[in-house]
């Protein structure tokens, strides 16, 4: 009964305040810990955001996926409680809470009401502090991501980014799985989960964010509760992952009457000044709508797929510019090439104004349909802060996109897209298609 409670109030604030209305405070607690605070007490809900810069690129030389798999663990029993006992008390005060952990980043959410907050990060801080990792938990859980492994080496879509990504990045964290491989995580110990937690959920690596039923002073005191007794120190992030592909194809033999394709380059850094110029570029070549320039050309004028999509990837560490699709094993070949010269085409010549209005509509109209509710709003605040954006972008992001021209779209296309560097990794088996290793 109290958890359908919670899911209705959740569901009522799925129409909470547009981006004009969110008013972001930034607090700093009696102990130092700094967060960004939107007050919405109309509901009593909050939505709590915290990340751990690093995530699964902590990992250590020969334990891969370690952090994966202590993310998994965290709320499988706490301090005088085991897994069930957690999970009967976390339900009995009608909270959520959810981990993961992904290549720059661990993180944690919680939602909580207001009426059961102070119980509720008791129960949290449990979980971050006291962690058990019983030896029974650990070999469930351990057996739950064997399973998702298993399971990506037969998904051709798993296969072919992964090999992407291992040709791009080699040994770097960036060129594995986070998931580790079978061999890695059967090897995993509880006292590795101990040294994993310690290394990436530490004081110097957090950002948080809160939205909803608390205020800075609340929001101050229950972030040193949480978070004081976390270590000060976490381990060293890695070195920049060099970027290591060769223009080409490679190919992986997967038996399917289609192949799936995955291909890029490098990319930009969130942090560059063309970067919002690459953005509105990349929509208008293969980003979220049926509108784009691939879209167009390879499905709806040649219908060599049914769908076809590009993404800038600006990691921490390494960024790529990627693209994906599949296609029937006798026309991908016709879709790469196509692909290719749409690529090299727009790296000549740049984009049409039509392109360019049609992109700005979109991308500043869907911006506001994010702020959606205050988990939404607090995801969005805790990405911002990871990618180093100021209080203002909220208000700002808009006119960024506005500002983006023709001229801008040309300089950004000619300095970043490069047909000839672009690698295609293809799982399946095409036809009249060689590879270039």
């Amino acid at each position: 009964m109290i958890r359908a409670v919670f899911a209705g109030l959740v569901a009522i604030l799925l129409a909470g305040p547009v981006v004009a209305d969110v008013q972001v405070q930034q607090v700093r607690s009696p102990g130092g810990f700094h967060a960004w605070l939107v007050e919405e007490h109309a509901l009593p809900f909050t939505a709590l955001e915290i990340r751990f810069r690093g995530g699964t690129s902590l990992d250590r030389p020969g334990k891969r996926g370690e952090t994966r798999l202590m993310a998994a663990l965290i709320e499988e029993g706490a301090g005088e409680l085991d897994a069930q006992g957690f999970a009967e008390a976390r339900e009995a005060l009608a909270a959520e809470f959810n981990f993961d952990a992904w290549d720059d980043a661990l993180s944690v959410s919680a939602r909580f009401l207001t009426e059961n907050r102070d119980p509720s990060v008791a129960l949290l801080k449990s979980a971050l502090t006291q962690t058990r990792f019983d030896q029974d938990a650990l070999d469930r859980v351990r057996g739950q991501v064997l399973s998702v492994i298993q399971r990506d080496e037969k998904d051709p879509n798993r296969i072919a980014s992964q090999t992407f990504d291992h040709l791009a990045f080699g040994d770097h964290p960036y060129g594995s799985s986070r998931n580790g491989t079978v061999e890695s995580v059967m090897a995993l110990t509880r006292e590795d989960m101990f040294e994993a937690q310690d290394r990436v959920m530490a004081r110097d690596r957090v950002v948080v964010s809160a939205v909803g039923d608390i205020t800075a002073a609340e929001l101050g005191a229950l972030l040193d509760t949480l978070l004081g007794g976390l270590p000060e120190m976490g381990g060293l992030i890695p070195q920049t992952a060099d970027y290591q592909l060769e223009p080409g194809i490679s190919l992986v033999d997967y038996a399917s009457p289609q192949s799936v394709v995955v291909f890029g380059h490098e990319g930009i850094t969130r942090d560059d000044p063309d970067f919002f110029a690459a953005y509105v570029l990349n929509h208008i070549i293969g980003g979220q709508s049926f509108a784009s320039r691939l879209m167009d050309e390879v499905r709806e004028k040649r219908g060599l797929t049914y769908g076809i999509g590009t993404y800038l990837v600006p990691m921490d560490l390494a960024q790529t510019w990627q693209g994906s699709f599949a296609s029937a094993n006798e026309k991908v070949a016709e879709a790469i090439a196509v692909v290719r010269d749409q690529w090299s085409l727009i790296e000549a010549e740049g984009v049409s104004a039509a392109e360019l209005d049609a992109a700005k509509t979109y991308l500043t109209g869907a911006y506001p349909l994010r702020f959606d509710g205050n988990g939404p709003i607090a995801d969005i605040l805790v990405g911002m802060q990871l990618d180093g954006l100021p209080v203002d972008y909220l208000v700002k992001r808009n006119s960024y996109v506005e500002a983006v021209t023709l001229e801008d779209i040309k300089r950004v296309a000619a300095r970043l897209m490069d047909a000839g560097a672009l690698r295609f990794v293809v799982v399946g088996q095409p036809q009249g298609l060689e590879a270039s290793e």
